[in-house]
């Protein structure tokens, strides 16, 4: 079941979601990039329609509503401790389906990875709704097609694309609430016609990985990580411009002399920055760049995949966009699956 809508019809439709939802979604900002005359597109809440970016792939991930870059979590005095007050007002957040594909691996690491769910990362969730953007085309450096993530199924409630008339959306869920009304009524209601409509979904990318499926200890120390040693200049863009890194670290603000009053924050860390693995008594793993690059590498295609059964990374290719040095992430795994297949053929052959 699907809408072409005019611009106009949009609108309206952005109107009635908004009396419902906060609405968070890709925003143009022009002249906010590295360069005066270079735009960037970044998540942020949008009242109108004309505010959402649905031809360009965003420069950062939608994450930063479900994992701020820094948050308070608590305030605390010597006899109280008292949790933020967070709006409970529903939250609709536009995204691509290699996002939506990162969601799950967010909800892996906060909510089901130990005994307990992170009680902060889960009231967030429990508010979100998602509307997915349609991708009728690769994105450079994308290379969503061979992690499996250009496609979703489900975990949205509608779809919205550009059209030649404005937009075209098909209602996954066309039966929710969506305030005074159904999805199915609020769409039809503001619509140039009725259409068969389905999301578009990358079916190639020009950019192409393979991951191994076997990788030898070896690798660890192979010298291809020495590269990055001297390449690196460990900015951590590509951990912030990530839709699936989640490291934190704490941060306690005292608002006294005394240290008895204040608030903890919660704020995002980089395995790719100074500090991320300093220990009590000075010592530091990872020293080098290069080391950092193994570990993140490793972890996204190697660790997490052993843990849970499925790869970190959803080939958003965001990493690759960003980094001031040209490091290539994907150039980074072939290498590791060439440095893998000619160990595990030595291997073989012995």
């Amino acid at each position: 079941m699907g809408y072409v809508l005019s611009n106009d019809g949009f609108e309206q439709v952005i109107q009635s979601l908004g009396q419902k939802y906060r609405l968070f979604a890709p925003v143009r900002k022009k002249g906010a990039g590295r360069f005066t005359d270079i735009d960037v597109i970044l998540y942020d809440e949008v009242k109108h329609a004309d505010e959402i970016e649905l031809s360009a792939k965003s420069d950062y991930s939608f994450k930063e509503f479900l994992t701020p870059l820094s948050e308070t979590l608590f305030f605390f005095t010597e006899s109280q401790c008292r949790e933020t007050e967070l709006s409970e007002q529903p939250v609709l957040i536009f995204l691509r389906s290699c996002d939506l594909h990162a969601l799950r691996r967010l909800d892996q690491i906060y909510l089901e990875n130990g005994p307990e769910k992170d009680w902060f990362y889960m009231r967030r969730r429990g508010l979100v709704s998602f509307a997915l953007i349609g991708c009728p085309e690769s994105f450079e450096n994308c290379f969503c097609a061979s992690m499996g993530t250009n496609r979703t199924e489900d975990g949205y409630i509608f779809s919205v694309e550009p059209d030649e008339d404005g937009v075209r959306c098909s209602l996954a869920e066309p039966s929710a609430d969506v305030g005074e009304t159904s999805l199915d009524t609020l769409f039809a209601e503001n619509a140039l016609r009725e259409a068969e409509v389905a999301p578009s979904f990358v079916t190639e990318n020009k950019v192409k990985v393979e991951i191994p499926d076997k990788v030898p200890a070896s690798i660890l120390k192979d010298p291809l990580w020495d590269e990055y040693t001297v390449r690196c200049i460990n900015c951590g863009r590509c951990n912030f411009v990530c839709p699936t890194c989640t490291c934190y670290t704490m941060q306690d603000v005292y608002y006294t002399d005394n240290g008895k009053v204040g608030e903890r924050r919660r704020v995002g860390a980089s395995c790719m920055v100074d500090g991320y693995t300093n220990v009590a008594g000075g010592g530091q793993y990872r020293r080098t760049n290069g080391e950092r690059m193994r570990f993140k590498v490793l972890h996204k295609i190697v660790d997490f995949r052993k843990r849970f059964g499925y790869d970190m990374c959803v080939g958003c290719g965001r990493c690759d966009d960003v980094c001031p040095e040209y490091i290539s992430y994907t150039n980074i795994i072939k290498k590791v699956l060439g440095a893998s297949a000619k160990e595990n053929g030595e291997v073989n052959g012995k």
